[in-house]
């Protein structure tokens, strides 16, 4: 938008559109150079994921919910289905020696595991398709004598 309509001018963009300078000079380097700025703020602050600080058992996790896991039986979207519940993650997780120091809780493996793509479904079995009836003979025939009727009309 700067670009187009305020000749790449970051104070024009700020007078038009009440933007801030600072961001649309930003925008702007961005565009040029190709490079995404990221501010300290973002890129060195606030709290690593489970999945970071644990990543031996963020692959345990991961292999156990694939040997749980069912596609979707429409195949339309790329969501895997699990009957694993959080608590049941925990416990074979525990069973395969890792230490509860290094668990979350029931309620954070919920969302680690919907993070992984994972949601908690009943297995869903694919319905068949409804089997539809044949056209009879009788339906046939009316159509053919309708219309010869009709024929025989517009003739006279």
């Amino acid at each position: 938008m700067a670009l187009k309509y305020c000749n790449g001018s970051p104070r024009q963009s700020e007078t038009v559109f009440g933007w801030s300078r600072e961001t649309v000079a930003l925008g702007l380097a961005e565009k040029r150079s190709g490079l995404t700025c990221v501010g300290a703020q973002s890129g060195f602050s606030g709290r690593k994921r489970w999945e970071q600080k644990q990543p031996e058992a963020a692959a345990s996790l991961k292999q156990l919910a694939e040997s749980y896991a069912q596609q979707d039986p429409t195949f339309n979207s790329t969501i895997a289905y699990t009957r694993l519940t959080a608590a049941e993650a925990l416990a074979q997780l525990r069973a395969r020696g890792f230490k509860d120091e290094q668990l979350p809780a029931p309620s954070t493996m919920a969302d680690i595991l919907n993070r992984m793509g994972y949601r908690l479904r009943k297995v869903v079995k694919a319905k068949p398709q409804k089997n539809f009836q044949k056209p009879t003979r009788s339906s046939q025939t009316s159509n053919r004598k309708t219309s010869l009727l009709s024929a025989a009309e517009s003739n006279a």
